[in-house]
């Protein structure tokens, strides 16, 4: 694969359908983050290229879906070996697409694609049906889970292999067959894991994956009959596009969409662990995880100092070249995106908050090459309004706001005062506050003197703007399979 990269000074992407690579007529530019450059030429796919590909996954289903669980489960596993075995390429590719630094990629990004492979194999072995006897009507009942046919996935740019393949490998597992759609901005990892899906034998059809854009690719596949379920990862504005284009077709819908995650902190918490998982919960892979940090709430007590503390850790959370092992963060996804996340932190200094630290304060230290990256280091700023869009929207870059309450009532109004409701972290020692504030939380996913502590059994998902629906090991079995009840009279 390495070699082939190297071959021409850009990068060039083919659809995978039915098995083989595709070329596509026309190609959107993809930039490397961290120099602001072109290096990848990613399929511009359109109606044509999704109608071959779900063409591809229905003549795949039957033989598949006719497989035992564990006959699948097989497969995966071969998936999984083969992502291992490429870890390092993997990771340099994802780096270097995405601009996250090489460190994150590796031990985050990468092993995780694997893990999910291989969780969703085994778990996939695990499931029970429901059986229920009405014996003085001289019946049995019970379910079946069936596969659904065709799924369509559509994942974002900001952990591209890892959540391509949540979305996959529970899938796949459960029988169906995929058509999938990554971010445009990030594609390189995913066509690399076409050729190891290759060498691991998955069937041809089976997984398919169509590069580009949204409007057209995502577009194409939202309204294609014969494909009965999306499951989407991304913003709660394309979100709303795709409930109201699928709705004619009654898909089932998976959506997994933004966050504003507040941590709520109390003055009995220990703020060693706690400014030190903050710091990672506010600024990991540059603030572009949904699950981030980006409101802190702090009790009055102790506010002062937790600012004063958190500040400096901040500034010590480095961002710069991805390659860089001493780099904490490396680059935003795009220009684009880089001017709209300082445009926030520009509108929060016009309406009168501080900027302790970061963009505008703080200036970086780049090499030469890396001038034109989309780079920010973290910022941190107070004062700023509960009703301020700052506060109210999701800024998904290296950005939080600190801000000071009085008592529990206060700390859930404020943190639950957002349109969304994905996640949220509780500090104290006081183990029935915990207990309170984990039930009044509006989030669908509450940690406590943590961060980031998955298990994959449970359910995944958010309230309210956040998203519809779970994942997760039971969760993404029933979405990606259709119950059917049974009645037997004897």
């Amino acid at each position: 694969m390495q070699s082939s990269m190297e071959a021409s000074t850009f990068l060039v992407l083919e659809n995978f359908i039915g098995g083989k690579f595709t070329p596509c007529p026309s190609h959107i530019d993809s930039y490397d983050p961290s120099t602001g450059k072109v290096y990848c030429k990613v399929p511009d796919s359109g109606e044509r290229e999704v109608e071959a590909a779900v063409a591809a996954a229905k003549e795949a289903f039957p033989a598949w879906a006719a497989l035992s669980p564990d006959q699948r489960a097989q497969v995966l596993n071969k998936m999984a070996d083969q992502i291992e075995a490429h870890l390092e390429e993997l990771a340099q590719a994802e780096s270097k697409d995405q601009g996250k630094t090489l460190t994150f990629a590796r031990t985050v990004d990468i092993p995780r694609a694997a893990y999910n492979l291989r969780f969703f194999a085994s778990s996939v072995l695990h499931h029970t049906n429901d059986c229920s006897q009405m014996d003085h009507m001289g019946c049995l009942n019970y379910t079946l889970r069936c596969p659904v046919g065709v799924a369509g996935l559509i994942s974002p740019w900001n952990l591209p292999l890892y959540l391509l393949t949540w979305k996959i490998a529970p899938a796949i597992a459960a029988g169906n067959t995929v058509v999938a759609k990554p971010s445009e901005m990030t594609s390189v990892t995913a066509w690399m894991f076409c050729k190891l899906m290759q060498q691991a034998g998955v069937p041809p059809g089976v997984v398919n994956i169509v590069f580009g854009t949204g409007s057209r690719a995502g577009n194409a596949l939202v309204v294609q009959p014969d494909v009965p379920l999306i499951s989407f990862t991304g913003s709660t504005a394309t979100a709303r596009i795709i409930t109201e284009r699928s709705a004619p077709y009654c898909k089932k819908l998976s959506l997994e969409l933004g966050g504003k995650n507040p941590a709520v902190i109390f003055a009995d918490a220990d703020l060693d662990r706690c400014i030190e998982t903050t710091v990672r919960s506010s600024f990991s892979n540059q603030g572009e995880i949904c699950l981030c940090t980006s409101r802190i709430f702090v009790e009055r007590g102790v506010y002062a100092t937790f600012l004063e503390r958190f500040v400096a850790a901040a500034r010590k959370w480095k961002t710069g070249v991805p390659s860089d092992p001493g780099s904490s963060n490396g680059a935003l996804i795009s220009k684009e995106h880089l001017e709209k996340v300082r445009s926030f932190v520009a509108l929060a200094k016009s309406e009168g908050a501080t900027v302790h630290c970061g963009e505008g304060v703080d200036p970086l230290q780049l090499p030469e090459r890396n001038a034109g990256g989309y780079f920010m280091a973290a910022t941190v700023i107070s004062g700023v309004p509960q009703g301020s869009r700052v506060m109210q929207e999701e800024i998904f870059g290296p950005v939080t706001c600190v801000s000071p309450f009085d008592g529990e009532d206060q700390a859930l109004a404020l943190a639950n005062g957002v349109r969304y409701g994905l996640a949220a972290t509780v500090w104290s020692r006081d183990v029935a506050k915990v207990h309170r504030m984990a039930a009044g939380l509006q989030a669908g996913m509450v940690w406590s003197n943590c961060w980031l502590v998955r298990d994959l059994k449970l359910p995944f998902g958010g309230m309210k703007s956040s998203g519809v629906g779970r994942e997760g090991g039971k969760d993404s079995y029933h979405f990606f399979t259709e119950v059917k009840t049974v009645t037997i009279q004897y």
